[in-house]
């Protein structure tokens, strides 16, 4: 009975202090967008919708490789962490002009995107 307890109060405290995915703080905060990658992901709030569309709603990307019809990059500032040099990112795959999935990265700050590094 204290596991089941246990699990239902941790999973209620993260739900209840995880971000939700706001587009006004997306846009007014870029160095705390990180909080809202996971409800991004978990929901699917990308999947599905035209490069367009997603960048109606985000904004134009950060980050645009040689080949951006396949994906684009945003930075999302940088979590909290003991890794003094690791930035956060979300990554947008496309397929037909259509999200197909959606990734939260960490990689060095200082380094530059790689044409082939998400393929």
């Amino acid at each position: 009975m204290f596991f089941f307890v246990a699990f239902v109060v941790t999973s209620s405290l993260t739900w209840y202090f995880e971000e939700r995915f706001d587009e006004g703080l997306w846009h007014s905060n870029p160095a705390k967008r990180y909080k809202l990658a996971d409800d991004i992901i978990d929901n699917k709030l990308l999947v599905g919708k035209t490069k367009e569309e997603v960048i109606s709603l985000l904004g134009e990307p950060e980050i645009f490789t040689e080949d951006s019809k396949n994906y684009i990059i945003y930075k999302m500032g940088k979590s909290p962490s003991f890794k003094d040099h690791l930035g956060d990112r979300l990554i947008i795959f496309f397929d037909n002009n259509s999200v197909q999935k959606v990734l939260h990265k960490k990689e060095p700050l200082e380094k530059s995107i790689e044409r082939d590094r998400y393929q």
